[in-house]
């Protein structure tokens, strides 16, 4: 069986939406015959400088080797300026990015949808995972 490709992600996510970030890294963990690595900044493993240029040069820094970011469409995304910040930069990177509505949402903040590739995903692990097979 040949290797499997390392696809390399980024889950921009709220930290006081956590729980979303957490699902989506259980659902790439355990998917058979799929290889990631993590590229995010999650709140168990925060980026050390705390200035806003600190969190800016970070974040940058950990969506340079991704090969797509994930973007949860929460409707706090609308509201976020650091998942903003995150877009704009992946946008600037030409990263591909593909937004994920959450279940039981039927709004995706517009931000999330001009910035997908695709239509937002729903929020199941063969969607979600299938949309990363395909764009990356």
């Amino acid at each position: 069986m040949p290797a499997l490709k390392n696809r390399m992600i980024f889950i921009s996510h709220a930290w006081s939406y956590n729980e979303h970030y957490w699902t989506l890294v259980n659902w790439f963990n355990e998917e058979p015959n799929f290889s990631w690595s993590n590229c995010s900044v999650p709140s168990h493993d925060a980026l050390p400088d705390k200035t806003s240029r600190g969190l800016s040069d970070g974040m940058t820094r950990q969506i340079s080797p991704a090969q797509v970011v994930l973007v949860l469409g929460g409707m706090y995304a609308a509201h976020s300026a650091w998942i903003e910040y995150e877009i704009k930069e992946a946008q600037r990177m030409n990263k591909t990015i593909i937004g994920i509505r959450p279940w039981a949402q039927e709004r995706v903040p517009q931000i999330v949808q001009d910035a997908s590739v695709c239509d937002p995903v729903g929020w199941n692990r063969a969607s979600v995972i299938n949309a990363v097979r395909l764009y990356t």
